[in-house]
């Protein structure tokens, strides 16, 4: 007998909003992108919780505020 557990992780796109400052690569317009995330063990939603990520506009390189 084989127990096979399911463990993935779904992100989902809240809203984006543009952010203050440029890109430091091309120097394009930063974006701010709320996104929700969710756990899940065997199709039961376990974890969740809210991040705001930083995207430039023209490159799609994702930055790191510091």
């Amino acid at each position: 007998m084989c127990l096979v557990f399911v463990c993935d992780e779904d992100e989902r796109v809240i809203g984006r909003q543009p952010a203050t400052g440029a890109c430091p690569y091309c120097g394009g317009m930063v974006q701010a992108m709320d996104v929700e995330s969710q756990w899940r063990f065997c199709f039961l939603p376990v974890y969740f919780k809210n991040k705001r990520r930083y995207y430039c506009s023209l490159c799609a390189r994702k930055l790191v505020v510091q």
